[in-house]
């Protein structure tokens, strides 16, 4: 499958750009150029990648931070590296766009162009042996950086993709005013496990070694870091998370975060035709709407569903709760219940665990 490289410009894409993204790029253009003067300087994100034995998938961003010195005191430094826990600071940061990144891996070297957001999301062809590696990655002007990548073996048949809010954490995404909360102010600390989904999660690598475990979600890129430690602090195994980038595209006032989800099923589905993969979410939004039509879509590619069940006060405030069994499959396990540890169970009982 080819790499999500970006646009580039002089394309019929680039000229029917949507009035919302010829806004935002020139609003970026400006915050660019005033936070240049101001001494910030590029500053590449990376996130986790992965890829089989012969490519890899490389995510990243790049934005504009003030330098480090490195005469300031330790303390003072650590807790400028600690600003970043807060996720509005993540969303205050200026991107930067169509900048050329440098990827080196496994002996290779390419050299790509961020999109206007300044994500990179690109598939670069390289020999690595499954496990995990490291790709370092930088930008004219920055430091270099290391990005882990998970690299699934060939004998592997077996792969996990769950969504995040209130999947493995507890968010109740859908109410505008908590979602804004949790986004903007709280920090992983703050943000609450679901109660057994860390312990059902180590149960199923530890079933199926190799296995990758891939987090979906229609979060934005800038909670990414905010994301990654708090499944780090609460124990469950790491993995890529495949995000998207919040605001207007080049046709769209907004993106489509349910368009989001099934272009990446569909992809993984075509990256790895060997695995079967179970899918996590809850009945909270249109994970099971959107697993059913993935498993009739890809008939054998689905071992089971498992889906979270919102407790009476969490569904109501995601605005209902769907029917698992409108969307159930003949062929096709379907487990649910509120918690990890009674999820467990019943993928136990069919023959997941």
């Amino acid at each position: 499958m080819p790499a999500s490289s970006p646009t580039p410009a002089g394309s019929v894409e680039h000229q029917v750009r949507h009035r919302a993204a010829r806004l935002e790029d020139w609003v970026h253009e400006v915050r660019e150029r005033w936070a240049r003067r101001r001494g910030q300087v590029p500053t590449v994100v990376p996130y986790t990648g992965y890829g089989s034995t012969d490519w890899a998938r490389i995510f990243c961003r790049v934005l504009l931070s003030r330098p480090v010195d490195p005469n300031e005191p330790s303390k003072r430094r650590r807790r400028r590296g600690e600003q970043g826990i807060r996720g509005w600071r993540s969303f205050t940061s200026v991107p930067i766009g169509d900048v050329s990144v440098v990827i080196e891996v496994g002996g290779e070297r390419i050299e790509v162009l961020a999109d206007r957001g300044g994500v990179v999301d690109t598939r670069v062809p390289v020999q690595l042996a499954p496990g995990w590696h490291q790709a370092t990655l930088h930008t004219e002007g920055s430091k270099a950086v290391e990005a882990p990548i998970w690299i699934v073996g060939p004998d592997v048949h077996f792969g996990i993709i769950s969504d995040i809010d209130d999947t493995v954490m507890v968010t109740a995404l859908p109410r505008p005013l908590l979602a804004a909360w949790n986004t903007f102010v709280l920090d992983e600390h703050a943000r609450i496990p679901t109660p057994g989904m860390a312990v059902l999660f180590e149960r199923l690598v530890r079933s199926h070694p190799g296995a990758p475990v891939i987090y979906l979600s229609t979060g934005a890129w800038n909670v990414a870091p905010t994301l990654t430690r708090f499944l780090s602090r609460n124990l469950y195994p790491a993995g890529p998370l495949l995000l998207t980038d919040w605001g207007p595209t080049h046709d769209r006032l907004f993106r489509s975060g349910r368009a989001h989800k099934e272009e990446n099923l569909r992809r993984l589905a075509g990256e790895f035709p060997d695995v079967r993969w179970l899918l996590i979410g809850d009945d909270g939004q249109h994970d099971e709407e959107l697993y059913a039509r993935f498993a009739a879509e890809h008939p054998g590619r689905v071992a089971a569903i498992a889906i979270r069940r919102l407790s009476t006060g969490e569904a109501v405030l995601a605005g209902g709760r769907t029917k698992a069994e409108q969307h159930g499959a003949d062929d096709v396990p379907w487990v649910s219940a509120s918690d990890g540890s009674t999820i467990a169970d019943r993928l136990a009982d069919v023959g997941m665990l």
